[in-house]
């Protein structure tokens, strides 16, 4: 392992003045996110038994401009906590507001109560108090944890975990970093979501045109008067976007270009975050492969890919190789490609490359609809599932003939409640889904085509043998639906202030879920609490997850033992959406006491 002192010996005065902007810059950040890091190994942040974390406003210079933020210790992004698998950890959390906050440790296997959801599991830390948190390490892995209080992770309430496992890896990489995505508003949050309200394409600068459809860009006359109908636009692709948005790396803006540093030759391990509020990220480093090796925490089957799409609050972990003695950038581009992260990977402080032009911004399609088996031609599409698997999962289509039907025999169908009898009528429903079909086959929005290897949820193979491979007791279908007009979001047309009644399990019980997308984005759904097996055909060793991205118009299907009594969070991650109504409780009871 490299030590900052000899990593410092190496560099000349030429690179410490070259740096010397961008090293003030990172003056406020923590140790781990400063510019021209070592490596994480070498500069731990907090860890030990008893962890001290003060919650206060304080400011943040991001490409030179200083903008108000909250965080931790005094920095944001806030301080990495380093702890070991087996270790039982006490963090006292002071809140210096002078509002409510809370600290959820997202993918942490913690009991009910020590979760972090004010409302759900605890009431929340109150103003100028401490609360302290303590529970067993149960998992090694890459984690992160943030706010679950009001819209304060958008302030910049966020920050890594790194669980080193109980058996060190011998074959673990010499060096490693954190990379964490997020984005950042010079916009209060309320505001961001108060314009939302007033029109949810506030923020799409990036709408079709007419010298787009004639030079070819954008669609057919056709296919747009179909999304007219529907009062969508299929170049809304995100909600907020680079129009208020500046994309960070570590704290970082892309004129900052935060730089991690290599030897040529050496194995880097590369945790990625995306603690963003809003921005899924597509992921690459050009002339670069990236070995994906975890995934939410959990090891995988190493698969090779030059770019991957990472959600809101998902985590992978990558090996990459950087064999030449020069500057490698590190681009997160958003989804709808309208801005993007920057990063180098460089053996020397002061070295950059240029960033690669941003990629024409995708547009919806009919798959985006809800119509995937017509724009497949017909017939079901669902995984490779082995028998068992498709027994299960059931028909996903609703029901619907696909093949002969035009562009507008879908106008009829969009809120066909016969098709989702889960689904209650309501404001919140502007669509159902007529022909939803499983996409975890796909790369996701806009990486289709782009001519090089991209990972889908179907490359995802666990390492290990899945803890429980028992067949599911019971099916559950649950609906992700909204209007963007209203800027409204909710599962089965329920509201989190509107719902009657928690998903409610028996301690331990089986249950297949299928989720089906009837929105034209994608959501990153997240259950507190547990890991569930993706169903793509993988048998005992499905890939493992605690969030998934539903692509639009599409299906997700997982197998979930509910083995942690208690209520537990269960909701979209986009903030706003989540803040809107996209979330429930999923209640776990001891067996004995009945499921409602």
């Amino acid at each position: 392992m490299t030590s900052d002192h000899d990593t410092a010996a190496r560099f000349g005065r030429r690179d410490l003045l070259r740096a010397g902007g961008v090293l003030a810059a990172s003056a406020c950040a923590p140790t781990w996110a400063q510019s021209g890091s070592a490596g994480i190994a070498a500069r731990p942040e907090v860890s030990g038994d008893d962890i001290h974390l003060r919650i206060a406003h304080q400011m943040m210079t991001i490409d030179g401009r200083r903008r108000h933020a909250i965080g931790i210790n005094g920095s944001v992004p806030a301080p990495l906590i380093r702890l070991r698998e087996g270790q039982t950890v006490r963090l006292h959390v002071e809140n210096a507001l002078d509002e409510e906050s809370s600290i959820h440790w997202h993918g942490l296997l913690v009991p009910f109560h020590m979760d972090g959801v004010p409302g759900v599991s605890f009431p929340g830390i109150a103003p100028r108090s401490t609360f302290t948190y303590q529970f067993p390490v149960k998992q090694a892995g890459t984690y992160w944890y943030h706010s679950h209080s009001g819209l304060q992770e958008q302030m910049g309430l966020y920050g890594p975990i790194v669980i080193d496992p109980a058996t060190p890896d011998a074959a673990a990489p010499a060096r490693e970093h954190v990379i964490l995505l997020s984005d950042h508003s010079q916009l209060h949050p309320h505001t961001i979501f108060r314009k939302l309200k007033q029109q949810g394409g506030y923020f799409n600068y990036q709408k079709q045109t007419l010298a787009g459809l004639l030079a070819g860009r954008d669609q057919p006359a056709g296919e747009r008067r179909a999304w007219g109908k529907m009062r969508m636009d299929p170049a809304d692709i995100a909600d907020v976007t680079a129009a208020t948005y500046t994309y960070l790396v570590n704290g970082h803006g892309p004129r900052d270009q935060w730089t991690g540093l290599f030897a040529p030759g050496e194995r880097v391990r590369l945790r990625l975050v995306n603690a963003s509020a809003m921005t899924t990220f597509n992921v690459r480093l050009p002339g670069l492969a990236m070995t994906v090796v975890a995934a939410d925490g959990l090891a995988l089957r190493p698969v090779t890919v030059d770019e991957l799409q990472i959600a809101v609050a998902e985590t992978y972990d990558v090996i990459v190789t950087p064999d030449d003695d020069r500057a490698y950038a590190l681009v997160a581009e958003s989804v709808d490609r309208s801005g993007m992260a920057l990063a180098t990977l460089a053996p020397r402080v002061g070295m950059r490359t240029a960033a690669p032009p941003l990629r024409p911004r995708p547009l919806a399609t009919m798959k985006d609809m809800g119509m995937g088996a017509m724009a497949m031609g017909g017939g079901e599409a669902t995984p490779a599932h082995d028998m068992t698997d498709h027994d299960m999962a059931g028909h996903q289509m609703g029901g619907h003939a696909a093949a002969g039907h035009e562009m507008g025999a879908m106008n009829h169908s969009m809120r066909d409640f016969a098709n989702a009898p889960e689904v209650k009528r309501s404001p919140t429903v502007q669509t159902i889904a007529p022909m939803p079909v499983d996409r975890t086959g796909e790369p996701g929005q806009g990486l289709a085509d782009v001519g090089h290897r991209v990972l889908t949820y179907r490359d995802l193979v666990a390492a290990a043998r899945n803890p429980d491979v028992r067949a599911p007791d019971r099916a559950l279908r649950i609906h992700l639906t909204g209007n963007m007009e209203r800027y409204m979001w909710a599962f089965d047309g329920e509201k989190l202030n509107e719902v009657t009644a928690p998903f409610a399990f028996l301690e331990n019980e089986r249950v297949r879920v299928t989720l089906v997308n009837d929105t034209m984005m994608g959501h990153p759904i997240h259950l507190h609490g547990h890991y569930f097996e993706l169903v793509t055909g993988h048998g005992e060793h499905a890939p493992r997850k605690h969030t998934v991205q539903v692509q639009p118009g599409g299906t997700v299907t997982f197998d979930l033992t509910a083995d942690a009594v208690g209520d537990w969070a269960f909701h979209c991650h986009m903030l706003y959406h989540m803040h809107a109504g996209m979330m429930q409780v999923v209640t776990v009871r001891p067996r004995g006491e009945g499921a409602a």
